[in-house]
Order: structure tokens, then sequence, then C-alpha cells
């Protein structure tokens, strides 16, 4: 399992909080945000943008997993999910999904207002899919 350090988790966190600021959540009110460090250490961040066709909402996390992909970076360490709430909201099945594609065995950090809760990917998603 890859290990941060105090301070690369706190700077992970604070730029999904930043992330979040950035959210468009006209329906739910909930913003997201995500940082996601790469294993050569660049960090993509990422925030939900809702739509009023709920099935083209895209969550802040495959953003940046996306994000990420764009920047041609495929190997992933670490994200930090931060929702501007007293509520955590883990990611969905279907970031989960997509980030384990890249790194299964990656540290996941989820935060609130608060609160951190840190876990792995393979804790939240043991089964993934896979060819």
């Amino acid at each position: 399992m890859i290990m941060l350090s105090e301070n690369k988790k706190n700077e992970l966190i604070e730029q999904a909080r930043n992330a979040s600021q950035k959210a468009y959540a006209p329906y739910s009110g909930f913003k997201i945000g995500a940082a996601l460090l790469t294993k050569d250490g660049k960090v993509f961040q990422g925030c939900n943008v809702e739509n009023a066709s709920y099935s083209m909402t895209i969550c802040a996390e495959r953003n940046a997993a996306f994000q990420a992909i764009a920047g041609g970076s495929h190997e992933f360490a670490a994200i930090a999910i931060y929702a501007d709430s007293d509520k955590a909201f883990p990611p969905c099945g279907a970031c989960r999904q997509v980030l384990a594609e890249f790194a299964q065995d990656m540290l996941v950090f989820i935060v609130n207002q608060t609160s951190t809760h840190e876990t792995t990917l393979s804790q939240l998603l043991p089964e993934r899919f896979s060819l």
C-alpha cells in the first residue's frame, strides 16, 4: 500500500476542498471536490458538475480521474474527496470502478467539514470488475 506523509495528505485534502468550491451543484446542493495524486507526484482536481438530466452529471472523483488520464497519467496513488457538508460522501460505485481500473490499492481520504476517514479503494471495492 502507498504511504503518504501527513503534510502530503493535508495538501491533498486542501486541494480537494478548493476544488469543491468550483462545483456546479444546483440540484443536490452538495459541492464535492476531489484531488487525485498520481504515482509520479502530480495532482489533478475535479468537482461534481450536475445537470438537469441527472444521468449527464459527473462526480468529482471521475472528473479528477479523467483529468489525470487526459494529462497522461495512468497510475494513481491516492485521492481526497471533500464534501462541503457535515455529511461524508464516499465514492459512488461508478467512481470506485473507474478508479480501480488504474489503482486498486490507492489510498482514499473521505473528508467533510468535521471529519476525515482514511481507507483504501480495495476496501471500498473488494471485488472489482476486470477482464
